[in-house]
C-alpha cells in the first residue's frame, strides 16, 4: 500500500496502491506533491491499477495533481483505473480534463 516512483527523462510514472480515501489522500497528495516537485516531469502518468478502493477524495487527489503539473506547463494521463474507481472519476467528469485508461 503506498506510491511509488518511476522516472525516464521527463516522463514519470507514479503507481498508487492500496485504498484512496479520506483516511489516505492527504498522505497520497503529499508524496504525489514531493516526487512532482523532486522530478519535474513534462509527462506524468498516474497508474492507478493497484489501488483497491477510490472515494471522492481520490477526485481530489487528481485535480491537486493535475493543476500542480499544468502549473509546471506538464501534461497528466491515468492508466490502469479499476471498474469502481472508473466510476468515481466518471461521475466527476475527470475525462474531460485528463485522458482515463481504465483497466481490463
Amino acid at each position: 500500500m503506498g506510491v511509488t516512483c518511476t522516472e525516464e527523462g521527463r516522463r514519470m510514472t507514479i503507481q498508487i496502491s492500496g485504498e484512496v480515501d479520506h483516511h489516505r489522500a492527504k498522505e497520497i497528495m503529499t508524496e504525489l506533491e514531493r516526487a512532482v516537485e523532486a522530478g519535474l516531469p513534462r509527462q506524468l502518468t498516474l497508474d492507478l491499477s493497484g489501488v483497491t478502493f477510490m472515494d471522492s477524495s481520490g477526485i481530489a487527489v487528481l485535480l491537486r495533481t493535475y493543476r500542480q503539473l499544468a502549473g509546471l506547463g506538464g501534461a497528466m494521463e491515468v492508466a490502469g483505473v479499476p471498474p469502481q474507481a472508473g466510476k468515481v472519476l466518471k461521475a466527476a467528469g475527470l475525462e474531460r480534463l485528463m485522458p482515463l485508461e481504465y483497466k481490463d
